[in-house]
């Protein structure tokens, strides 16, 4: 989805995951389990989406396995491994949108991201992918201890960059968070694939290839 009314935006803001990278558990609990009920339940009770969100919101991981560790002694290796092997849940780049903020930046179009990442991964996601460290500027939920859909770390992002909302359009592939982002006057597009994506740009007046 996307906002076409008013003036066409001039600055374009990422999120990171599932955009730009690929992040799911998944990908590293299908190594440790054997059993696909299990991997689910483990997931949805155990070392949850809830609690990584605590991490997002800027809660260290290592805290964050001990508390939940302390619950559940008897799954501390897979709970662990949410820390330890953090990367194997982000498989690699999502590559037609990396080839797309290759070309925004070689047509020297702003680009920006907002993200609900901890802090300390998105330090390593920075070393492993270098277009990471690219942007005008990057607002990063555990740094700053607020997640996206809460509109504070929108208006943040525009406070700190200098920017009215109606200059920038938000790619996310949660809906909620774009939602969010349109309430404040950003345009929005909600993210499908890269393909659609480009699409969505270039309708908003921005000059890239077709």
């Amino acid at each position: 989805m996307t906002v076409l009314s008013g003036p066409n935006p001039t600055q374009i803001v990422f999120d990171i995951g599932n955009v730009l990278i690929e992040w799911d558990p998944r990908h590293l609990y299908r190594t440790l389990f054997d059993d696909h009920d299990k991997m689910e339940w483990f997931l949805a009770n155990v070392f949850t989406m809830d609690m990584n969100r605590e991490c997002d919101r800027g809660l260290l991981f290592a805290d964050a396995v001990e508390q939940v560790v302390a619950r559940y002694p008897e799954w501390h290796e897979e709970i662990r491994a949410f820390d330890h092997r953090w990367a194997e849940m982000v498989p690699g780049a999502i590559e037609g949108t990396v080839e797309l903020l290759a070309e925004i930046r070689r047509k020297k179009i702003p680009d920006h991201a907002i993200t609900n990442l901890s802090h300390e991964k998105f330090a390593l996601a920075r070393q492993r992918f270098d277009f990471l460290n690219g942007f005008k500027l990057t607002i990063v939920s555990g740094e700053v201890q607020l997640l996206k859909p809460d509109a504070a770390i929108y208006h943040l992002f525009l406070e700190q960059a200098g920017l009215k909302a109606a200059d920038c359009v938000f790619i996310d592939d949660t809906l909620a968070n774009v939602t969010a982002a349109q309430s404040i006057g950003m345009h929005g597009i909600h993210f499908n694939n890269p393909y659609d994506l480009r699409t969505h740009l270039r309708r908003l007046g921005f000059d890239l290839e077709g």
